[in-house]
């Protein structure tokens, strides 16, 4: 390229990021593109004139990012030959990038390659925005969006003879993933021909996106909808993949789009029948007792959609000679300040949770957290912190049952100079007044004194506080998020603790589950071990420890969780841990037992009905023996005991009704 043109398209980008008009006044740059520019210039600090080798990763980070991508790849690239097909002789290039930007795979014209690989376009090469400017996969990432960039739309001036159209695909939870670009060399692509290659670009990401949510997806139930029946199973139907209670736990943007939700979280977390006029069991008797496809309506619009339910799908058996030896640490180590949408993972419970807790992230309702010690209380008070818009301001957390009882109302409201022996000589402002404008997270408040929740309350009720040795009140403005491990409404029959207080505080409820019972602990397991093992390129853990970890029934949840993950990390050889770095207790624990009459994998609930069986009927005795086993093996905890039978708690309770099971601490004897 002549330098005379380099610097004339240099300066049109100075001239445009920095609002002077344009020398050629027929050319005008879209919005997406001069925004580029300006962080190309801004923020990456990029000269659009300089000439530059692209950067490409070496073959092991290469390897590495294929590998983590293998599921992706696998469906990619049947695809894109396809698309391929449709585009070639065309002088074009197909490619596929992780969401860095980095090339995984491309399939382009062999007449052309040399060409397409002297403009950088080659396996491994890195064309995220703060690498190579404003291009059609890194402004696709940047804008999280599909893009066309056309020729003198680049950047950097060595890329205006490419036209790039770069599609995004988005995994199961919206992140986007991948981004599928088609670029050309030739001098008779138009702006206008782009037109066509953005609607096959397009189309193609969708199919990919689909068949990505469908194949992780796989273990759990799968709703497919669309207002014609005759587009449902297709590449244009929404999909809403379901836990065995019925909870959404997973919404493609289809489904997100034809229900009129704002976004995939206002799905996430909601049970089915709050969006289908369906209950979950009815919706599983509907697909085996009506046709493939049957009509409902949403509860929102009233709109008539039809539905198609695929169930579970098992992981085939392997032999024992193909089962890896060892499970690697699957998640990217994920970043200490963790979100909402981190703590959400695939459990009904806390899908729940986190679904309520977006609903009210900028209200002023109170919110209590209860849950056994070490389930994450604090984690989960900081992240919808995070998500509120007090996130800028202090987030100032009270353990009340670690300070002293004479200190803690100095802590919570401070003090006045000289209000008492041994006060500071200039006074101190105490955690409410610290916490103003933000949040006040008071951990352990079961544990505070009678006395001093009668002077919480009235902070609360009036927004102001008194420092002690001071008569003047000072007024406040704090989001306050409790949390207790202790049953409070118990502490009130007993006259240890306020039920104004209560009331006060209990605006929601958040009951986080312990770990033993949440339905997404083998994910959580390895998303500690990925957050635990950050910086140690080679850790893993061994597929015995690892089912060692799956066993235990942690009665230290999380909290003990960490430190066991932490000690092995620790002392474990070459960063692989084993059964042997693990402490003996643990690697002692019995295995769950195995669910009963009814198979773990069932999906939504399985129906019974007093028809089904009579009193003295050899198979209600044997299943009524069976049930008993699992109540037993789960000490009577009926979460649990529903989880591991792949069934609804309601469903349960029924069953244990028509088999007259008592629900107490004792069997009740058979009749």
């Amino acid at each position: 390229m002549a330098d005379s043109t380099a610097i004339a398209h240099a300066e049109g980008v100075f001239r445009t990021v920095h609002g002077l008009p344009s020398i050629d006044r027929q050319l005008r740059h879209e919005a997406p593109i001069t925004q580029s520019w300006t962080r190309c210039v801004n923020d990456h600090r990029l000269d659009p004139s300089k000439l530059h080798a692209p950067t490409v990763i070496g073959s092991a980070d290469l390897k590495d990012r294929q590998t983590q991508h293998e599921d992706l790849m696998q469906i990619a690239v049947a695809e894109m030959d396809s698309l391929y097909d449709q585009i070639s002789g065309s002088g074009h290039a197909l490619l596929m990038t992780d969401a860095s930007g980095v090339i995984l795979c491309e399939r382009v014209d062999p007449t052309l390659r040399k060409m397409f690989r002297s403009a950088g376009i080659l396996i491994g090469a890195d064309w995220s925005e703060n690498r190579e400017g404003t291009n059609g996969v890194g402004t696709c990432i940047a804008e999280n969006r599909p893009v066309t960039v056309h020729r003198a739309d680049h950047f950097r001036a060595r890329h205006i003879g490419l036209s790039c159209t770069g599609a995004p695909i988005r995994d199961p939870g919206g992140s986007l993933v991948a981004v599928l670009d088609v670029s050309s060399i030739s001098s008779h692509d138009t702006r206008a021909g782009r037109t066509h290659t953005m609607a096959l670009v397009n189309l193609s990401a969708n199919f990919i996106e689909k068949c990505l949510f469908l194949r992780r997806q796989r273990n759990h139930t799968i709703l497919r909808f669309h207002s014609r029946p005759e587009l449902v199973n297709l590449l244009y139907d929404g999909a809403l993949a379901l836990s065995q209670d019925g909870t959404v736990i997973a919404a493609d943007d289809t489904a997100v789009r034809l229900l009129g939700a704002n976004s995939r979280l206002n799905l996430l977390g909601r049970p089915l029948a709050e969006i289908f006029d369906v209950r979950p069991e009815d919706l599983l008797a509907g697909s085996r007792n009506h046709p493939a496809i049957w009509p409902l309506r949403d509860l929102r619009r009233g709109r008539r959609y039809f539905v198609s339910l695929r169930e579970p799908q098992r992981e085939p058996a392997r032999d024992g000679g193909a089962k890896p030896a060892l499970e690697p640490a699957m998640l990217q180590p994920r970043k200490n300040a963790l979100s909402l949408d981190d703590l959400a993972g695939e459990d009904p419970q806390m899908l729940r949770n986190v679904h309520n807790a977006r609903r009210i992230a900028d209200s002023m309702v109170s919110v209590l957290i209860q849950g056994p010690t070490g389930s994450g209380k604090e984690v989960f008070a900081r992240a919808l912190h995070r998500a509120s818009s007090r996130a800028q301001r202090n987030f100032v957390a009270v353990n009340c049952a670690a300070i002293p009882e004479t200190l803690i109302e100095s802590e919570l409201f401070g003090y006045k100079s000289g209000a008492f022996t041994g006060a500071h000589k200039d006074g101190m402002r105490g955690k409410v007044l610290q916490a103003s404008g933000g949040t006040l997270f008071l951990d352990e408040v079961g544990d505070m004194p009678l006395l001093l929740q009668t002077r919480l309350l009235r902070v609360l009720e009036d927004n102001e506080v008194v420092p002690l040795g001071s008569e003047k009140p000072i007024k406040v403005d704090i989001r306050v998020i409790s949390a207790s491990h202790r049953n409070l409404r118990e502490m009130i029959a007993k006259g240890q603790f306020r039920e104004d207080l209560y009331y006060r505080l209990n605006g929601i409820k958040i009951e986080l589950p312990a770990l033993a019972e949440r339905a997404d602990r083998n994910r959580l397991i390895r998303e500690v071990f990925a957050i635990e093992a950050a910086g140690e390129a080679h850790a893993a853990v061994e597929a015995k420890a690892l089912q060692c970890l799956l066993n235990y029934q942690w009665p230290g949840t999380v909290r003990e969780l960490r430190n066991v993950i932490r000690a092995a990390l620790a002392i474990c050889e070459g960063g692989l841990v084993t059964r042997l770095d693990l402490p003996r207790e643990l690697c002692e624990a019995a295995p769950p037992a195995a669910a009963a009459p009814a198979a773990p994998g069932a999906p939504l609930a399985n129906m019974a009905t007093p028809a089904e069986t009579s009193a003295g009927n050899p198979l209600e005795v044997a299943e009524r023996e069976a049930l008993l086993a699992v109540i037993d093996a789960n000490r009577w905890n009926m979460r649990l005991t529903a989880q591991q039978l792949g069934m609804s708690r309601n469903t349960l309770y029924r069953r244990l009704k028509r088999l007259r099971i008592g629900v107490g601490l004792e069997r009740v004897d058979q009749i």
